[in-house]
Formats: structure tokens, C-alpha cells, sequence
């Protein structure tokens, strides 16, 4: 993985660690908030805001193009509102002393991260970092407070997003703890094919395999490996990061 780089729009030094941050600062050109409003108004959060709503919370937003490797924040910088993903992707994960990862969860194009902590006016617990070159917006928590004191109903559809995340955090565990380590990839693979699909089809992993390996709560070697032992079942084909499913439901059923 490249060296982490710093976010190169809107940005400020914190002096106490000497190392710059994203800031919340508004978007000061007005046909970035124009395009900043548009985004926003197709988010399920925000769709039933009228336009003065979302051009109010535009105004407070900020856009951060971020190339790949950008650190957006670390664990324990301040939370100043949540981050949606315009295109990208984005890594939420911790750190051990010893310089290990495990990855929390990955964001693409159209989902947010950071309400829960947004809420809690609490330190972040993760360091988000991006995969690709993404654009992002910053939204502020000032301007969702100031909406939400306005029309109760937003804090309504903010709590069902957070339950919906937790209840995905939940699954997470069951799986980590009463699903072997075939079960996790055959899922994760399953998890990318069209549902609609029936018989063959072939998706990509949205990342490198050390990140997915990490995601799933394993190891790097134990991921390949379990890869290379579907692979020779014949229920896969592995092309890089490109996995042909041989047939879905074999797949699946030698995962039961």
C-alpha cells in the first residue's frame, strides 16, 4: 500500500500533532454547492428535505477530492459532522500498537460514515483512508443539528440509518464467531453476485485481497488459500481481482 497522504482540499494543521486534518469549513464557490446540493438531495437521508433544507446543510458542506492513500482522520481526532462517499472508496479500520489492521467496514459511492460519533460529539474511534481516488462531502454537524431542531422527522430517518448499520455490525459478529473462515468468503463472494443472478456470473472484489482478507477477520495467507481451494472444486475461477462463480448454488450449498 502507498504511503497515507493528507486530504489536498480545505485543509488546516493541528499543531499538537503536526500533521494536517479536513476541516468543516463551507464551500465557498457557489456551483460546488449547487452540485453539493444536488448530491445531497438524492441521499435517503435527506430526500425528504425541501430546497431550502438541503440548501442550508449545502451551504455547511464541504467537498474533498482525496487521492488514493489520503487519511481523512485518524482514531481520536475531533468529529465535526459525517463524510458521504460522491465516488471512491473509503476504509474504516483500527490500529494495534504493533502496526496491525483490522478493518471495520468499507464505504463506496453514495454511503456515509460518522453520524453515530457525529451524535455522541465524541473523538472518532477509526482512521478513515482511501482505497482509490475519491470525492467526498463533509457534512457539518452544526447544519443536521440545526435541521433536525427544525423537522424532527430527519433525527427519525438518522436513527433507522444507525440501526441498519448496527444491525449489519451484528451480523458481522455472528458470522466472525459461529461461521468458519469458507463460510465468510463463500458469503462475501455471494454478497457481490446480482441476487437475481442464477447459474455462473463473475464479480470483482472491491478491493485489495489483504484488505478483504481483513475485513472478514482473516488472514491475508488464510484467504488466498481458502480462494485456491474453491478454485479447485471447481465452483470458482480467480483472475486477479476478478472471481468467476462457477455456479452460485453449489457454491452456496458447500458452504452449509
Amino acid at each position: 500500500m502507498c504511503a497515507a497522504r493528507s486530504v489536498k482540499t480545505a485543509l488546516l494543521t493541528d499543531n499538537s500533532r503536526r500533521r494536517p486534518i479536513a476541516t468543516s469549513a463551507p464551500v465557498t464557490r457557489p456551483e460546488q454547492s449547487v452540485k453539493s446540493a444536488a448530491f445531497l438531495a438524492t441521499l435517503p437521508l435527506l430526500r425528504e428535505l425541501d430546497r431550502d433544507e438541503i440548501g442550508r446543510i449545502a451551504a455547511q458542506t464541504l467537498q474533498i477530492e482525496a487521492p488514493r492513500g489520503s487519511v481523512l482522520f485518524r482514531r481520536g481526532d475531533q468529529c465535526t459532522g459525517f463524510h458521504v462517499v460522491i465516488y471512491g472508496q473509503v476504509k474504516l479500520a483500527l490500529q494495534t500498537a504493533q502496526g496491525d489492521e483490522k478493518v471495520i467496514e468499507l464505504i463506496g459511492a453514495g454511503q456515509s460514515f460518522g453520524e453515530a460519533v457525529m451524535f455522541l460529539e465524541k473523538p472518532y474511534m477509526v482512521t478513515a483512508e482511501t482505497l482509490a481516488d475519491s470525492k467526498l462531502l463533509h457534512v457539518a454537524r452544526t447544519a443536521i443539528f440545526a435541521e433536525i431542531d427544525r423537522d424532527p422527522r430527519l433525527a427519525r430517518r438518522m436513527i433507522a440509518s444507525l440501526s441498519m448499520r448496527l444491525h449489519h455490525l451484528v451480523r458481522d459478529l455472528e458470522s466472525y464467531t459461529l461461521h468458519s473462515g469458507t463460510q465468510r468468503i463463500i458469503g462475501y463472494l455471494l454478497s457481490l453476485a446480482n441476487q437475481q443472478a442464477t447459474g455462473g456470473v463473475q464479480v470483482e472484489l472491491p478491493a485489495q485481497k489483504n484488505v478483504i482478507a481483513s475485513r472478514l477477520n482473516l488472514t491475508h495467507e488464510h484467504f488466498s488459500r481458502m480462494l485456491h481451494e474453491l478454485a479447485s472444486a471447481g465452483l470458482i475461477k480467480i483472475q486477479g481481482r476478478r472471481i468467476h462463480i462457477i455456479d452460485r448454488e453449489k457454491l452456496r450449498c458447500f458452504g452449509d
